[in-house]
Formats: structure tokens, C-alpha cells, sequence
């Protein structure tokens, strides 16, 4: 039985991890950054305090688009978002344009799915900025 060409892979890694005895190999040092491009109506999630954040969550799972909804007025109290060269109505609108598609869409299920997505994306931006963490992820 002769050996597949995934065992020969893991030979060769086992190899090259046995060779270098911190158990690094030769591209050690090599820091790669992957950055995910967001669409304007992800990209207008506001990154909100923590407890907002969550209450959101808590209004999306049972009432689809009511915390987005929400979430589009605390960008007219000042949160961020990760549209900086947008005006803040703009942004304002982009937020019930997405409450509406989860309200509208909640019938066949789809919306209620990305309503509880939505909110689970706000109480992680938001603790992001709890934790300090650059917006530029």
C-alpha cells in the first residue's frame, strides 16, 4: 500500500517542525493580517456600550429588527461606526433600511436568523471597544 500524498505532506511537516528544534519553522517572524471587507450595511453596526449592546441582542432575538432599530438611534447619540466618511443620517438610515429587511424577511425565517446575527455582531463590536481594541478588524 503505497503512501498518499497527505501522509507525504505530513511527513515532510513533521520533518521541517523535527530539523528546527524550538519547534518553529524558518518563517517565524512573519506577521500576516487578514482583514474582513464589510458591506455599508455591516459596516453601519454602531460599536455601542456593552449593556446596550446586549439589550439590543435580547430585542432582536425575540422582536426581529427591534434592537437594530434601536442600535440606528444611538448613532444619532454619538456611537461609531466603521462608515467614518459617511454623514451620521446616512448611517442612521442604513441601520432602519436593516431593521426593515430583518422585520419584512422575519416571516420565512430569514430574518429573525440575521436579526439574531445582527445583534450577536453588536455585543462583539462592543466588546471590542470595551476592551480597547482598534476598530480596524
Amino acid at each position: 500500500m503505497e503512501p498518499s500524498h497527505k501522509d507525504a505532506e505530513t511527513a515532510a511537516a513533521a520533518a521541517a517542525v523535527a530539523a528546527d528544534p524550538r519547534g518553529a519553522s524558518s518563517s517565524s517572524g512573519v506577521v500576516v493580517q487578514v482583514r474582513e471587507k464589510k458591506g455599508p450595511l455591516r459596516a453601519a453596526i454602531p460599536y455601542m456600550p456593552f449593556p446596550v449592546a446586549v439589550i439590543c441582542l435580547f430585542l432582536n432575538t425575540f422582536v426581529p429588527g427591534l434592537g437594530t432599530f434601536v442600535s440606528a438611534f444611538t448613532v444619532l447619540c454619538g456611537a461609531r461606526t466603521d462608515l467614518p466618511d459617511r454623514h451620521v443620517c446616512c448611517v442612521f438610515w442604513l441601520n432602519i433600511a436593516a431593521a426593515l429587511i430583518q422585520i419584512l424577511t422575519a416571516i420565512v425565517m430569514v430574518g429573525w436568523i440575521m436579526s439574531i446575527f445582527w445583534g450577536m455582531d453588536m455585543v462583539i463590536l462592543a466588546s471590542y471597544k470595551e476592551q480597547g481594541i482598534p476598530q480596524q478588524l
